[in-house]
């Protein structure tokens, strides 16, 4: 947790130290609006302050909740990876083990030749979207006339 004038580090990002604390902790990759208010309602923190007004102890103790959502008793349905494939547990994901998680569930999901996975290999919409009109790709898009 180092500082540089109005620059806070917490969770291995930079984090913008005039920004209010609520809206300066979404910045961290894989925490939200509604989870960084309960992060600073646990932490018992005034969220009205501004992340460079914070003590030491108040960003230490943050960063501990950050690390371990659950034993500060936030709802398990704020987390990010509820039932997780590998511990089946509740667990909440930040920084850039998000990045390294969704790229091994996608290649999970091709390995094991699952329809999600084969529309991720064709770069086509995985979610029951129609594809008449939308995700057109290449040169061409529409109708061309036929030649006389």
């Amino acid at each position: 947790m180092a500082r540089f004038e109005n620059i806070v580090r917490v969770m291995n990002t930079d984090l913008n130290g005039d920004k209010n604390i609520v809206y300066a902790l979404t910045n961290i990759k894989g925490i939200s609006y509604n989870l960084s208010k309960a992060i600073i309602h646990c932490a018992k923190t005034d969220e009205t302050k501004k992340l460079k007004d914070l003590t030491e102890k108040d960003l230490a103790d943050i960063e501990k909740i950050v690390e371990n959502p659950q034993e500060s008793n936030i709802p398990s349905w704020l987390l990010n990876r509820n039932k997780d494939y590998t511990t089946g547990k509740d667990i909440h994901i930040t920084g850039t083990d998000i990045t390294m998680t969704l790229r091994e569930d996608v290649n999970r999901l091709r390995k094991i030749r699952a329809y999600r996975g084969i529309r991720h290999e064709m770069g086509l919409p995985t979610r029951g979207q129609r594809t008449k009109s939308s995700f057109r790709t290449g040169a061409k898009v529409g109708v061309s006339k036929k030649k006389k």
